[in-house]
This record gives C-alpha cells, sequence and structure tokens, in this order.
C-alpha cells in the first residue's frame, strides 16, 4: 500500500474526511481518541494481566485505543519500535520477529535506502500482527555518549539522522502503519529523566535537534510524533507551548497528531500547549497518580477551560494521520517473507560495521590453518542488544537471557538478550581450516593462557546499554578492559570486536592490531561480524559518532544527575548548542580517538576532480575511484569548513558508492541551505550571510582530502 499522495498536504482529502468525520462524532467517541491504554496492566503480579478497558479478541499491544466502527475509524493498536516489533512478553502467541541491528549501527551504513527497506518489513511484520501505529523512530541526536538510549537513534549530525529516519518513516508507512518520530525533543540523556531539564540557547536549538525533526518531517510526513519525557528551557516536552503549537505545528504546519511518551502526561493543560494524545495511560498512574486525559480533560471541557475547537483539532488530527497513511483501507495483511526480512537484517549488519584499526592481522585468510582463540563476550552463545522497549524477541527466541537489573521503572526491563547464532559457530563455518578454542574471559590469567598458544586472537567487548540508564564512564563492565590488556600483552595478534551501544574508552588500543565496532548488530550479526573478519564482505561502515580519547574531551566531563537517587531533579545545560560533535571537535581544536565518519576498508579510494559552484546553496561535484585490488564500498563526505568568513564544520551531504578494483564514479551533492545557514530567532528565518563558502570533500570530519571555495549570495527564508 502506497500513502497517500498528498498526505503532507494542508486541506488534502485526508483533512477533509478527517474534518467531516469528527464533525459527527459524540463527545464520547472524541474522548476516547485521544488516550491509549497499555495492554498490560503496570505493576501487576503477571505480565499478562489485560487491562479491563481492552477488548478479550483484541491483541495486546503497547497501546490500545478504541475506534468507531459506524464512522469507519479502525481502533488503534501500537507496538515498539525503531530495531523490530516488540513483544514484551504479553503475546505468547507471538513467535518472534526480526530483529534488526540497531540504529546507530544503521547510522553508520549512511544508506538510505537500505534503511527504507528495513523499515518496509518493520511495516509489514506490524501490520500482520493487527498493529497499525509503529512507534520508530529515534533521530534525537548523540550529544553524550553516555546516553544509554544512543543505540536506538541514528548520530550526532543533523542531516544524516534526518536522511535515515526519513527513510525508515517512508519505509513503515508504504505498509499502510503510522511511523512515529521520537522523542520531539532533546531527549539526549536518561539520567532521571522524567524530572530532567534540558538547557539549550532556542537558536542552537533550531540548529540542531529541531533541524533533525524539521527535515525529516518534510520528507517523509509522518502520521505521529512523540514527545519526550524531559523538559526542555523549563517546559515539559509534551507541553511545550513553544515546541508544539508555535514551532512544529505553527512554523512547520505539521499537520499529524502528537501522542505523549508513555508515563510523560502529568496534566491535562498538556493539551492546550500541543499534546494531541495521552499515551499508556496507565503509566501516568504509575508516575504521577493521575490519568489527566480521561476525567480531568472532561471536567476541564465542562468548564469551557478546554474549548470544544481545541478537542475537535486533537481528534481531527488522528484521524488525518490514519486515513492520510490508509489505516482506515486495510484489506488483507501483506505477505511477510521472513527469509527476506533476514537478508535485510544481514546487509543492515554488514554495512553498519566500522573497521576502526587494522594493522594488517585482517581479514583473516580463510584458507590457512590457523590457531584461532575466540574470548570473551559471551561470543559462543550469541551477540547483543540494547534493552528497554525497542528489544525485539526473535523468530525461535533468544540464545540467552541475563537479567542485570537497576533503579527505576526501568529496571526490570535491563537485561543482556544474546541472538543466534553465534560469532563462534559463524567463525568455525567460515574458517574451515582454523582450529578455534574458545576462553570466556573470566580472568584476565585464563584468558592470556589461551591467548599465548594461539596464532590470532579475537576479543569481544560488549556493553549493555538501555532506556533508563545513562552510562557512568565509557569503561567495558565486568573487567573486560582488564582482560583485553592481558591477552593483547600475551599476543600481538589481537583483534577486538566491540559490541556496544556508544563510544568505549579502549584503554589497550595501542596493544591491539585491529578493532571492529560492531554496535548492536541485530539477529544476522554474528554472520556479519564472521563475514567481516575473513574478508567476505568488505567493511564498509563509517562511525556516526565520535570517539572521544576521553570524557573531558566532551562539553560535560561530568554528567549533572549521574548517581542521584531516581526521582531527583537534574538540569542539564546543553552549552555546545549546535556544535554538537565533531561540531564540538572543531570548535575547541581537540583531536578525538575516532573522528565522525571515519571507517576503513580493505581497498583504496581516492578522490579528484572537486569542482564547486554557489549562488543560492553549495553543489559539489567529485570523482571517486577504487585504486586497491578488491571491490568495496566508499562513503565519500562533504563538509562545510568556512561560511563568509565563520570558522564552521557541518555535514553537507554523502553518498555511499560501490565501486570495483579501478573503477570511477563521479558524485554530485547539493547542500541543503539551512546547513549553510544561521537561524535568526528574531526574524523567525533562516538566514545565510553573504561571502565566500569553503567547502571539503574528505573520509571523516578530521580527514580532508579536497577543498573548494564559492561565493553564496544573502538569503533569508523558511522557517
Amino acid at each position: 500500500m502506497e500513502v497517500n499522495p498528498d498526505a503532507g498536504r494542508v486541506d488534502s482529502a485526508a483533512d477533509r474526511r478527517a474534518r467531516e468525520t469528527e464533525e459527527q462524532m459524540t463527545d464520547d467517541e472524541r474522548f476516547s481518541l485521544v488516550i491509549s491504554v497499555l495492554g498490560a496492566v503496570p505493576g501487576s503480579a503477571a505480565a499478562s494481566t489485560r487491562d479491563p478497558r481492552i477488548p478479550e479478541d483484541v491483541m495486546m499491544s503497547a497501546g490500545y485505543t478504541p475506534g468507531v466502527p459506524r464512522l469507519g475509524i479502525p481502533a488503534i493498536q501500537s507496538s515498539d519500535a525503531s530495531m523490530g516489533v516488540t513483544n514484551p512478553g504479553y503475546r505468547p502467541q507471538d513467535k518472534g520477529a526480526t530483529a534488526f541491528p540497531s540504529l546507530i549501527a544503521l547510522g553508520s551504513s549512511f544508506n538510505p535506502q537500505l534503511v527504507r527497506e528495513g523499515g518496509g518489513a518493520i511495516g509489514r511484520e506490524a501490520r500482520d500482527r493487527g498493529f497499525n501505529v509503529q512507534l520508530a523512530g529515534g533521530c534525537n541526536l548523540a550529544r553524550d555518549p553516555r546516553n544509554g538510549r544512543n543505540f536506538e537513534y541514528y548520530s550526532e549530525d543533523p542531516y544524516l539522522s534526518a536522511v535515515l529516519a526519513a527513510a525508515q518513516v517512508q519505509g513503515i508507512q508504504r505498509q499502510g502503519v503510522i511511523s512515529t518520530l521520537k522523542h520531539y525533543s532533546l531527549n539526549c540523556n536518561e539520567t532521571n529523566r522524567h524530572w530532567l531539564d534540558a538547557i539549550i540557547d532556542p537558536d542552537a536549538h533550531r540548529e540542531s535537534d529541531l533541524l533533525t525533526f524539521q527535515i525529516a518531517i518534510e520528507r517523509s510526513q509522518p502520521g505521529a510524533i512523540m514527545s519526550g519525557y524531559n523538559k526542555i528551557n523549563g517546559e515539559y516536552a509534551g507541553g511545550n507551548q513553544h515546541l508544539l503549537n508555535e514551532v512544529l505545528k505553527g512554523a512547520w504546519d505539521y499537520p499529524g497528531y502528537v501522542m505523549s511518551d508513555w508515563g510523560a502526561t502529568p496534566q491535562w493543560q498538556f493539551a492546550l500547549k500541543g499534546l494531541d494524545q495521552e499515551s499508556g495511560l496507565q503509566a501516568d498512574t504509575l508516575l504521577w497518580g493521575r490519568q489527566p486525559f480521561t476525567d480531568e480533560l472532561r471536567e476541564a471541557h465542562a468548564r469551557g477551560e478546554l474549548p470544544a475547537d481545541r478537542l475537535s483539532d486533537m481528534v481531527r488530527r488522528i484521524l488525518r494521520s490514519l486515513f492520510a497513511v490508509g489505516v482506515d483501507r486495510w484489506g488483507p495483511a501483506p505477505d511477510v517473507d521472513m527469509a527476506q526480512h533476514q537478508r535485510i537484517a544481514l546487509e543492515g549488519a554488514r554495512q553498519g560495521i566500522v573497521l576502526l584499526k587494522n594493522n594488517g592481522v585482517l581479514p583473516i585468510p580463510p584458507d590457512r590453518p590457523l590457531k584461532i582463540a575466540v574470548i570473551g563476550g559471551y561470543a559462543q552463545l550469541g551477540v547483543i542488544s540494547g534493552t528497554g522497549s525497542g528489544a525485539v524477541a526473535p523468530v525461535g527466541g533468544f540464545a540467552g537471557v541475563i537479567k542485570i537489573g537497576g533503579a527505576g521503572v526501568m529496571g526490570k526491563h535491563r537485561n543482556l538478550f544474546l541472538f543466534p547464532p553465534s560469532p563462534l559457530e559463524e567463525l568455525a563455518k567460515a574458517l574451515p581450516h582454523a582450529h578455534i578454542d574458545f576462553d570466556p574471559g573470566y580472568t584476565p590469567a585464563e584468558a592470556a593462557l589461551t591467548a599465548k598458544r594461539s596464532d590470532v586472537v579475537i576479543a569481544f567487548g560488549i556493553r549493555v546499554e538501555g532506556e533508563g540508564f545513562d552510562n557512568a564512564d565509557l569503561s567495558l563492565p565486568w573487567g573486560q578492559d582488564a582482560v583485553i590488556d592481558a591477552v593483547a600483552s600475551a599476543n600481538p595478534n589481537t583483534m577486538v570486536v566491540l559490541e556496544t551501544g556508544n563510544p568505549v574508552s579502549m584503554p589497550w588500543r595501542d596493544k591491539v592490531a585491529a578493532i571492529l565496532q560492531a554496535w548492536y548488530p541485530g539477529q544476522a550479526g554474528g554472520q556479519a561480524i564472521a563475514e567481516v573478519l575473513t574478508g567476505a564482505v568488505n567493511p564498509s561502515g563509517r562511525l556516526p559518532v565520535t570517539f572521544p580519547e576521553g570524557l573531558e574531551q566532551t562539553p560535560r566531563p561530568e554528567l549533572p544527575g549521574l548517581g542521584t537517587p531516581w526521582g531527583t531533579a537534574v538540569t542539564i545545560e546543553y552549552n555546545e548548542g549546535a556544535e554538537v560533535g565533531y561540531r564540538w571537535f572543531t570548535k575547541t581544536g581537540a583531536t578525538p580517538m575516532y573522528a565522525f565518519g571515519h571507517g576503513l576498508s580493505y581497498t583504496v579510494f581516492k578522490y579528484s576532480d572537486l569542482k564547486v559552484t554557489g549562488g543560492d546553496t553549495v553543489t559539489a561535484a567529485f570523482t571517486v575511484t577504487n585504486t586497491g585490488d578488491r571491490p568495496g564500498a566508499d562513503i565519500p563526505q562533504l563538509y562545510l569548513t568556512e561560511a563568509a568568513g565563520d570558522q564552521r564544520r557541518r555535514l553537507l551531504g554523502f553518498e555511499r558508492v560501490h565501486l570495483q578494483p579501478g573503477e570511477s564514479h563521479r558524485v554530485t551533492l547539493n547542500a541543503e541551505p539551512r546547513l549553510l545557514a544561521r537561524f535568526d530567532g528574531t526574524a523567525g528565518k533562516w538566514r545565510i550571510a553573504a561571502g565566500t563558502y569553503k567547502v571539503a570533500v574528505g573520509r571523516s570530519a578530521n580527514s580532508l582530502d579536497l577543498t573548494a571555495e564559492t561565493a553564496l549570495t544573502s538569503a533569508l527564508f523558511g522557517a
């Protein structure tokens, strides 16, 4: 099913139908549409305890809203999230979904077409279960390498994040399923997130996190926007007059609806400030002791404090999204080809793996009778996943689940999930002539003994990260850094495979011969890791986040509130403003461990013949040539380095190019004008200053091969 072509236009057919339908509704029907009910009752003894408001013949879901059959309004059923259709345990008949790679891994692919295909697969699996709203995808910027939820987001760059988030929304909504961009906005840390106040300069906010949402919305027209738990400049995201009414619905003219995150609606007045639907309302009872959009909203309406036209607007926005995406026109569910979805997951894992370092030990030759030690990381069982609401149960179940726990409402969801097949099993297939020993990495001394008697060592480092928790530092838990150090001291041919959702400190970096960043690679991750290590797949991932040498290089070496008890009010000042990630490193002059955009290959690429034109925006054309002896993919990146005398680093464009040895390709990139501009809050417009603009083509934000300059004319545009 294709989305209605006028889905993004005001007063479209979907708008008109929503208006006509809403006019026929009773107030009871209107109020029923602006809430959703969690399938399972929070805090109940059994995870499968059904909320009495959900009919017995309705499948349990993250959120249920009854329909109005007499008017052709379907019931709304929502499911988490961006890495696949989740099952928190209350659907025993559900035998599992495709567990796709984490979004930060897909961010490393720099490949919107791949992300779009994955979105289509998620949409099909959601629709097959009767879910017509998928709570995907996340597009917050990675501002802090300790944020436990960064694995659910694409990158630290507004443009890259927007392009990829839009692609996932497009893929999901083409299946007739509403996709939800989240978490609007500045949900960049998890520490006491319900009580966190994120402080930022409003203009800098427009140039960074909000620009991500703006471009993604323009490109994909998501049916819903989910607000975050946190406050922004003193007002909760779900009741933020400036962000919801003035920016999202005002300046951007967004026609869809805004839903809260689960348990993020402490007041009915949020409806006056732009919130259209309270989600998972039992979670609000758990956190705030109230369900504001039930009795309280009705009482406010009766008193005249909630105007009738505002209630109508809330309902019309929801209906409009249902009609525009085609939720009301569902026929038979599309065929779900799980084998094809596995292939998409595998390709995502392949393209998301980043080769950070290689001193010549990779790829491992598959035809040699090597003695290989595989050490640590539960590599004998599987690859790990991030935790929280986005965790996906794969078909056939997990290879293992280790409960970690923690404080707060998300503590019980903090688990180490392992997806089969195991890297050990896949390496044995890929290296049929090798003798492979496995050591669990139980102690440094024991692991070193295995390493000494081996030709090559593959050490796995893992860290469980997830919703509700920030990392205290950048180390690997459970003494793994000490194990890797001991192993590398015992055998110089040690390579490390990292399965994490963020950068890690790597105190052993200079001792090891190679480092592979695999992120959380999903259910096909074990195979993809083996293929890259053995050269069956040429690594092509590029870092979507900067890896600092240490937290002292970041804007906040000390994270406010870290370690405070659950429920503590926290204020975080994002003083870096729009200078997020690699932009911050450019501003401070610090050299990171690994730069944004960095990633090695088993072949060599050369850039040449850069031509740049100006005027209203920057257009750059250049040639990429594979000068090595292997086929492979490259991701050349175009950066702004100076804007009318202002030293500024901005990713302006990129293209993923696959080339055979000796093959060349001409790349042309047109810069999004807002990346060249500053937001003028006084005028409410974007402003390009006239003058000389310098750009560069490179392999990362810190490795720029070709430079050029052009002139742009003065411009004041957009909102």
